[in-house]
């Protein structure tokens, strides 16, 4: 069975590219605009990973992280943030949020593809 992983960006054309790569792996994905769209998203369904932006309007990632981690059944989902946001102090936002791993744009897709497979649980 296909592991199925949430991505949350603004961009469509960025959610596109993390889609087909991720597709091309073999997960399913489920896509959400900004926080409060991808938040809606989770209905109880089993997210085996999210990989999130952080800045969004609406609600920004790290928000986001910080209302994931409040539900019951994700509280223990992994969390990728990518984002061209490269500061120690926004990564330690984001760790202290509940992020897992912190990839920066531009990025390869064999990178995030590997970060992904490192956190995804069987």
């Amino acid at each position: 069975m296909a592991k199925t992983v949430l991505v949350v960006d603004d961009s469509a054309s960025l959610r596109q590219v993390v889609s087909i790569a991720l597709k091309g792996a073999g997960y399913e994905v489920l896509e959400g605009c900004d926080g409060k769209d991808a938040l809606s998203k989770l209905t109880g369904q089993k997210v085996h990973l999210i990989i999130s932006d952080v800045n969004m309007p609406n609600m920004d990632g790290i928000t986001f992280v910080k209302e994931v981690k409040k539900l019951a059944n994700y509280k223990f989902t992994p969390i990728i943030m990518l984002t061209t946001e490269s500061q120690e102090s926004k990564k330690s936002e984001g760790q202290q949020a509940g992020a897992k791993a912190w990839v920066v744009k531009p990025f390869k897709p064999e990178a995030m593809l590997q970060a992904v497979s490192k956190l995804i649980l069987p």
